[in-house]
């Protein structure tokens, strides 16, 4: 991490005439020790290797079910696709030698941090893997297990490779996340230079390279999990496991995907919200520079903060929250069927992976829809990113309506209840519509084009505290119309199944929570396309900061923060999106684990009586579980923001020709205390997440013993989770809308309205911008994945409560 060696000319002129230059992080690039292994491979010999490995596939799927295979087909046909994507955006020039040589330092820098935050994730996941190991090899074994031949032995080991099995394919997911936008941000920007539709078509095909890598991931990934253990067990064989029992075996992926979800998106918020509050802080309010102005010695830490926080924790973020679903709705899917008595119970089971598999397909053709102008190389008038985004959004959206009719009609067709498919397409069409009505609420709340945001702007003309006081009003406001949504998604989907026609033995009506689990698939039969516009936003990001750094003509900064400011609506909408989606799946997570629960007890476990005391104090506990790690969280963004501040001040003091363009200021340390301190602080928060469910069923089983209450742990346990599902739900609402307001209320003042930039009016924005930045970026999207991880781990961990 070395300054440049070349001495500094005196006069401004000179130095922005001189070549610019700017130092890497690191002197050589990091890949993960597989990817550099497999680079060193012959190519032939690489390729007779996968093709053996698909082989192996392809027979255990065939082995398993025709439908398996079709879900293999459609995910290696999308990385076939993932793989165009990549050739056609790499295949774009970088720009002059001052914009690629920014690019590398922000692609060292996040390459670095990613191995390290990584090994440090890896080494608790190991930890994590033999405590699980532990409880298992010493829990009793479920009725279906016994009945199988399944040991302790076998079932421990099946539970922690599946757990390890999650959480490397999540770390996968992050890595893919960000190894694109790193080297498509720089291709974005020289983009930028010719037309703003090639700037944007370059930024979507790149977030749509991680969206469809990441689903295809978490499909396949269930989907050769599934198949290896129909295949291995023998299931459905005399004498071995019922296939309607196997999904329970899968919860162990969903835990290890939730659990390296969790780390990612707390080191990687704390790293780039620290870095940013710390460049905006000294920067813009105290020296009065521009965002991303080559002077500021945070703003490499900040541009690489987009790529580690943004790219590699979402893509984790969103691996997880399908992984979850799928699992959740494949459990519910078989008990539902075994408890029908259905002859062919597969379809049910396997639903969720051929809903994703369209998913794949839908949203491929919409990334495909955003073309390039008739003449890339005329600049002409800058169209709305925003509309054409919601262009492709929509032919998604249509055709995942007819894939999911189609996939409802193949696979949930019974002769039992000829027109269930038919009540289950209709939960489908309800998820897909709260999909949307959730991209649209959090867009209204969230864009400056309408009216809460410029009403925030408003309020900063009159000083900094008027600022906040709006945005924290808008952010409450916020949770109304998503809770609405979620609510009447929640009741017309559980009565939509309540009444499809599929009885018990008894004639009870048993559809209503697979009702629920069909639309939470509708909700997610679009993740790719949403997470492409996701993967926008950081990419676009790091591309006005890169035109700023190189210094490129206005016109072109103008492209880039139009770009930007859509990239804020966009990163808050597909939050709204996944915080919709949490909810729906820890909802059946939460049913899941009531039937495991039953399972293991082998007594019926079907209600949880908040009016005992025990149980109401596990609901508080939970409630006060996501507060404290919302404090804890924010509390490591601002002691970590404190640390760059008082870094930046230093430079700024120690060397004033910094300001005057005659010094080059040292970014690298500003990196190297980032990342240190993001590492860290995201410890404590993540560890009170994990030990916190297990410390408290444990205690209050303990407690049931002695007080003669046989399921007191398990009931204490699902409170716990009940309460911490709402409250989490509510506050990640607040703090992501609240924060992408305050975002681009100081994005529209900055068009120019109220004073523009440098008034006191855009100065109050900034703070409000400070303040809203570990709100949405660090607490908020960490919160969604908390609630889903409790979740996991409860279901992971049901054998220590009872």
């Amino acid at each position: 991490m070395m300054m440049m060696d070349d001495e500094m000319e005196n006069g401004r002129s000179v130095y922005q005439d001189k070549p610019r230059t700017f130092p890497a992080v690191r002197s050589k690039s990091y890949a993960p020790l597989i990817f550099r292994i497999l680079r060193q491979i012959n190519p032939r010999v690489l390729a007779i290797f996968l093709l053996v490995v698909f082989g192996g596939v392809f027979y255990v799927g065939a082995r398993t079910s025709p439908i398996v295979v079709f879900v293999f087909m459609i995910c290696i046909i999308s990385f076939c696709f993932s793989v165009y994507l990549t050739k056609w955006v790499l295949a774009k020039d970088e720009g002059p030698p001052e914009m690629s040589q920014i690019s590398d330092a922000i692609r060292d820098g996040a390459e670095g941090f990613f191995r390290t935050q990584y090994g440090t994730i890896s080494k608790m996941a190991f930890l994590l893997a033999l405590v699980i190991l532990s409880i298992y090899l010493f829990r009793t074994s479920t009725p279906q297990q016994e009945a199988a031949g399944i040991g302790r032995l076998s079932s421990a080991f099946i539970t922690v490779a599946a757990f390890l099995l999650g959480a490397l394919c999540s770390g996968i997911a992050g890595y893919v996340g960000m190894w694109v936008s790193v080297r498509a941000n720089v291709r974005v920007s020289s983009a930028a230079r010719r037309s703003a539709r090639e700037a944007l078509q370059v930024a979507v095909r790149a977030g749509g390279f991680s969206a469809i890598v990441v689903v295809g991931m978490a499909v396949f990934g269930v989907a050769i999990l599934y198949a290896t253990f129909y295949y291995w067990l023998e299931v459905d064989s005399p004498g071995s496991m019922r296939v309607t029992d196997l999904p329970l075996l899968l919860v162990g992926y969903g835990f290890g995907a939730s659990f390296v979800a969790l780390f990612a998106q707390l080191g990687g918020g704390i790293y780039t919200k620290a870095a940013d509050v710390g460049a905006d802080l000294v920067g813009k309010v105290e020296q009065g520079i521009p965002e991303d102005d080559p002077r500021n010695p945070a703003v490499i830490a900040d541009l690489v903060g987009d790529n580690v926080g943004d790219c590699a924790a979402r893509g984790a973020d969103l691996f997880e929250s399908i992984a979850a679903e799928i699992i959740s709705a494949m459990i519910l899917g078989g008990t539902m069927a075994q408890k029908c008595k259905i002859d062919d119970p597969s379809g049910f089971i396997l639903f969720p992976l051929v809903v994703h598999s369209f998913d794949l397909v839908v949203s491929s053709a919409g990334i495909l829809s955003i073309r390039g102008t008739r003449d890339p190389g005329t600049l002409g008038a800058i169209e709305d990113p925003m509309a054409i985004l919601q262009k492709g959004y929509s032919v998604a959206i249509v055709l995942a309506v007819l894939t999911f009719g189609v996939s409802t009609r193949w696979l949930l067709y019974t002769e039992q209840a000829p027109s269930a498919w038919l009540n289950f397409a209709l939960c489908g069409l309800v998820g897909i519509i709260t999909a949307y009505a959730f991209v649209w609420i959090s867009k209204y709340y969230t864009d400056y084009k309408h009216e809460p945001v410029k009403t925030l702007a408003l309020a900063s003309s009159t000083g900094h505290g008027t600022n906040i006081i709006a945005g924290v009003a808008l952010g409450l406001e916020s949770t109304a119309l998503p809770v609405l949504v979620i609510s009447v998604a929640i009741v017309s989907a559980f009565w939509l199944g309540h009444t499809s026609g599929l009885m018990d033995e008894s004639g009870n009506p048993t559809g209503g929570l697979f009702g629920t689990a069909v639309a939470t698939m509708g909700m997610l039969s679009t993740a790719a396309y949403v997470l492409t516009m996701d993967m926008f936003g950081p990419i676009a990001d790091n591309a006005g900061g890169i035109v700023e750094m190189s210094q490129q003509p206005e016109s072109v900064r103008e492209i880039t923060d139009v770009l930007d400011a859509v990239g804020n609506t966009t990163k808050a909408t597909t939050k709204g999106f996944a915080i919709g989606s949490a909810a729906l799946a820890s909802f059946l997570l939460f049913s899941a684990y009531m039937d495991e629960v039953s399972s293991f007890a082998r007594v019926p476990f079907e209600q949880v009586d908040i009016a005992v005391p025990e149980v109401f104090v596990g609901g508080l506990l939970g409630s006060m579980l996501i507060f404290v790690f919302s404090a804890w969280a924010c509390s490591a963004v601002g002691k970590t923001a404190q640390e760059v501040v008082n870094e930046v001040r230093r430079q700024f003091i120690e060397r004033p020709g910094i300001m005057e363009y005659k010094e080059k200021p040292d970014y690298s340390r500003c990196v190297a205390i980032v990342a240190s301190a993001s590492l860290r602080e995201m410890i404590k928060p993540g560890a009170l997440a994990i030990i916190s469910p297990i410390i408290i069923g444990f205690i209050f089983r303990i407690l049931g013993n002695i007080t003669n209450q046989p399921l007191l742990g398990a009931k204490v346990v699902a409170s716990m989770l009940m309460f911490a599902t709402v409250s989490g739900i509510l506050m990640a609402l607040f703090f992501n809308t609240a924060g992408g307001a305050w975002d681009n209320a100081k994005k529209y003042i900055e068009t120019g309205a109220l004073g523009g930039k440098g008034s006191d009016c855009h100065k109050a924005a900034v703070t409000g911008d400070t303040v809203g930045d570990p709100f949405k970026d660090t607490a908020g999207p960490s919160l969604h994945v908390l609630i889903k991880m409790l979740a996991t781990i409860t279901l992971v961990m049901a054998p220590v409560f009872l």
